[in-house]
């Protein structure tokens, strides 16, 4: 019998709160595929007051019995995962399984001081991944085929083959166009060679351990990173990630078929956030961006402030669409209680015009300005209801208005951090 895949996606700009939601599906499913992203993306789990941030491994590492899966469209930075894996095992939490694509792109020393080089040429005005963490230049090897795969650093003689040739040009580089000091092949050699060492007992064909997985009847979680709207292509270019968050992604990036998955959840905050720059046309730079930031915490792990604003309509539907999804998990429903007015952006207004469609391209939202409908608040505490009918009537008209604009039913209500904190409307 076939086991059930499933994918879950973030529909906004991140920091939706998928964490949060795999945690409350942890029981139904034996596998957690991570089958794309990087460092630069995290989930966050809160468990009897403890919290835990991954960037770089699979949500299910937490659960005792699973298998965690990190597919081939990862990004890989082994300290930042080693790190990651040290911590649990010292916590003595590493309950799962876990295995890598052998064809997961490795970021390099090199890459992060590329990064840096390169936004110190070009200044701040262009700069689009501010982190310097060589994200953006490992994606630029991978397909421009120099880049280093996890099959290449676990084999010494390969190893120092290509990196030899790909330190030969990036000196070049770094001397030339950027008057940076070249970089010394031993200490990367050396440092990288450890790191295969240390990952090569997690290395495996996760393409073929998953295919054979579900034909064997077990169940599969497809853990897509940061949101659709940061999507490299269906995203607010040029202000987007490297890859891609939709749930054909999944396909791409763990090497199965799309008829494979049976359904796609879309994780769905009850506002809008987005860190960094671009578009957000609901952005509310008064008193209620700052009500959301501060009752929903909306602070990355660095301390930075995320932009807040109203949820958008407009924007989700675009994401409903293009990643084909079945049903929303609405998370954060609680940091609404105590506003008089609730507003829904249903529309963009352009030169007098209204648009009720997306477009991902920069002169769509250079004079975009939202339409909103209003609606009543609640003051009410929700965080302890369990039942739909428990919620106040102004909030159960939230739900009903969201399912009415996304033509997709609400079946999982977030109303607190804690695990236990959720309605369960059919999940």
């Amino acid at each position: 019998m076939k086991g059930r895949v499933e994918a879950i996606i973030g529909a906004q700009w991140g920091d939706e709160g998928k964490g949060r939601v795999i945690d409350a599906l942890w029981d139904r499913f034996d596998i957690f595929a991570r089958y794309q992203g990087d460092t630069n993306a995290g989930h966050t789990i809160i468990i009897d007051n403890k919290k835990f941030v991954f960037n770089s491994l699979p949500s299910g590492m937490l659960y005792h019995g699973k298998l965690c899966v990190i597919g081939n469209s990862a990004i890989i930075d082994p300290e930042l995962l080693l790190a990651e894996l040290k911590e649990l095992q010292d916590k003595g939490i590493d309950r799962a399984r876990l295995i890598i694509s052998r064809a997961a792109h490795i970021v390099m020393p090199y890459h992060k001081i590329l990064d840096k080089a390169q936004d110190n040429f070009r200044g701040k005005g262009h700069n689009h991944e501010a982190t310097n963490i060589g994200i953006a230049q490992c994606y630029v090897d991978k397909y421009t085929r120099s880049g280093l795969r996890l099959e290449d650093i676990v084999n010494e003689r390969r190893l120092r083959s290509k990196l030899e040739e790909i330190l030969e040009i990036k000196n070049m580089v770094l001397t030339r166009l950027y008057n940076e000091a070249p970089i010394a092949f031993s200490e990367v050699f050396d440092l990288t060679r450890q790191w295969g060492r240390e990952l090569s007992p997690y290395i495996a064909d996760t393409s073929s351990e998953i295919n054979c997985a579900i034909n064997n009847g077990k169940n599969v979680l497809l853990e897509g990173t940061q949101g659709t709207l940061l999507d490299i292509d269906h995203g607010t270019y040029p202000h987007v990630s490297n890859s891609s968050h939709i749930s054909a992604g999944g396909c791409v990036g763990l090497g199965i078929a799309p008829q494979s998955i049976d359904r796609v959840l879309a994780i769905v905050k009850s506002y809008s956030t987005r860190v960094g720059d671009g578009p957000m046309p609901t952005e509310d730079n008064d008193e209620i961006g700052e009500f959301l930031r501060e009752k929903g915490g909306e602070y990355t792990t660095t301390g930075n402030p995320r932009r807040c604003g109203w949820i958008d309509m407009v924007a989700l539907n675009h994401s409903m669409m293009v990643s084909g999804a079945d049903a929303i998990l609405l998370t954060k429903l609680d940091v609404l209680t105590g506003l008089n007015k609730i507003k829904i952006c249903t529309a963009y207004e352009i030169e007098d015009d209204l648009y009720h469609s997306f477009r991902n391209g920069l002169f769509f939202f250079s004079d975009a300005k939202p339409v909103f409908e209003e609606i009543p608040g609640w003051q009410e505490d929700i965080s302890e209801c369990r039942k739909l009918e428990e919620l106040p009537i102004a909030a159960q008209d939230y739900l009903h208005i969201i399912e009415k604009h996304c033509r997709v039913p609400v079946i999982f209500v977030g109303v607190g951090p804690e695990r236990h904190q959720t309605i369960d409307l059919g999940l």
